[in-house]
């Protein structure tokens, strides 16, 4: 169905240190948006989040794809965006403040989203499933599509500030 697959954080790629989670504030806020080339749809093929802590009020954590940028983040860089086979060529996705990249502070205006996924948190909630760690894994044939030009976006709100990571992984 699709050779190339990729992964990206909320994060820039390690190197010498660890992930750092970053902060997941009370505001509405993409952590991580991938744009999505104009030649080639994407295909999800996992995403999910780890938080440090679990928030201490009600809180949502949300994957979708949207028509406007989230704008005014920290621009991945092509190592940011990891082939999960080192044999395979760069992502097609677009690099940019306003594309592939995360922790953004500006969500644009948005007039049509997709939601692919959604967890509510309630207050102090510890378990497994919508608690501190989250990952959802669809087959290739059940894999979510995402349309040439739009947004694939994590976006959190967050009852509470507490930090975490993300990611996506996809097929082009």
């Amino acid at each position: 169905m699709f050779g190339h697959r990729y992964v990206a954080y909320n994060h820039g790629m390690v190197t010498t240190a660890a992930f750092v989670p970053v902060a997941f504030t009370t505001n509405l806020r993409t952590q991580l948006q991938i744009a999505v080339p104009s030649t080639r749809k994407l295909y999800i093929l996992e995403w999910g989040y780890r938080l440090d802590a679990a928030p201490s009020a009600a809180s949502k954590i949300e994957l979708l794809d949207t028509d406007v940028a989230a704008t005014t983040g920290t621009a991945h860089i092509a190592s940011g965006v990891q082939p999960l086979d080192p044999d395979l060529p760069a992502s097609l996705v677009t690099l940019g403040t306003g594309a592939t990249g995360y922790t953004f502070t500006a969500e644009g205006a948005t007039t049509a989203s997709r939601s692919h996924d959604e967890i509510e948190l309630p207050a102090n909630c510890t378990t497994a499933f919508g608690g501190t760690t989250y990952k959802e894994t669809w087959l290739p044939h059940t894999a979510p599509v995402v349309d040439t030009g739009r947004f694939l976006r994590v976006r959190t709100h967050m009852g509470s500030a507490v930090n975490g990571i993300c990611w996506v992984k996809w097929g082009e």
